[in-house]
C-alpha cells in the first residue's frame, strides 16, 4: 500500500497525543486523527495498527516522555530534595498531558519487549532516587509503589476537578509528600 504523503507514524502519533490530551483518551478515535491529518481513515493503517496499536505507540511516548521528567528533575540532588522533585515533575507531566499519561497506566504486556524495557527504564529512575533509603529490594519496590501512588493519585484527582476547596493545592502535595518522606526514613535504615 502506498504511503499518504507527509504522514509518518511519528506525526500520527503525536497527532494522537494532542487529541488524547485535549479531549482524553477514552475519547479518541482514528476518525479524528484521520480528520486532523486531512486523510481518509485507511490510510492510518499504514501508520498503525488499529486503535489498539496508536494506544500502544502512545504508551511509548508518554512513558519515555515521563521517564525523562522524571530523569531531568532528579539530576543533581538527593535524598528528600531528589523525591520531591520527581514527585513533583510526575504531577507536572499528568497535568499538562492527561490523555497521553493515561496510556501509560496499565502494565506493559510480558510480550512487550520495548514496553517492558522502557517501563524497568523509568522504574529504575525511582529505584535510584529511593536508594539512600536503604528499604531493601522488596521495601524499595513498595516505595515505588507508593511514590506512583500518591503523585498518580494526587494529579488526577487534581485534573479531574476533584479539589474543590480553596486551599492551596501545592501546599497539600507538598504535606502529603512529607509524610511519605517520614515513612521512608523512618522504615528504611538511612540516618
Amino acid at each position: 500500500m502506498a504511503r499518504s504523503a507527509g504522514i509518518t507514524q511519528e506525526r500520527v502519533v503525536t497527532v494522537a497525543a494532542e487529541l488524547a490530551d485535549a479531549h482524553g483518551l477514552a475519547a479518541l478515535t482514528l476518525a479524528q486523527v484521520a480528520a486532523r491529518l486531512g486523510v481518509k481513515l485507511p490510510s492510518l493503517y499504514n501508520h498503525v495498527d488499529g486503535l489498539p496499536g496508536l494506544q500502544r505507540e502512545l504508551a511509548v511516548l508518554g512513558i519515555r516522555e515521563l521517564g525523562t521528567c522524571l530523569r531531568d528533575a532528579a539530576v543533581g540532588k538527593a535524598g528528600d530534595d531528589a523525591v520531591l522533585a520527581v514527585a513533583q515533575a510526575y504531577r507536572a507531566y499528568v497535568l499538562a498531558h492527561p490523555g497521553r499519561y493515561a496510556a501509560t497506566v496499565r502494565a506493559p504486556a510480558p510480550d512487550d519487549a520495548e514496553l517492558q524495557a522502557l517501563s524497568a527504564w523509568v522504574v529504575g529512575v525511582v529505584v535510584t532516587v529511593l536508594a539512600p533509603y536503604e528499604l531493601g529490594e522488596a521495601g524499595t519496590i513498595h516505595a515505588v509503589r507508593g511514590l506512583r501512588s500518591i503523585a498518580h493519585g494526587f494529579a488526577t484527582l487534581e485534573q479531574a476537578g476533584g479539589f474543590g476547596l480553596a486551599l492551596d493545592r501545592d501546599t497539600s502535595f507538598l504535606r502529603l509528600l512529607r509524610a511519605f518522606l517520614a515513612g521512608l526514613r523512618a522504615t528504611g535504615s538511612a540516618p
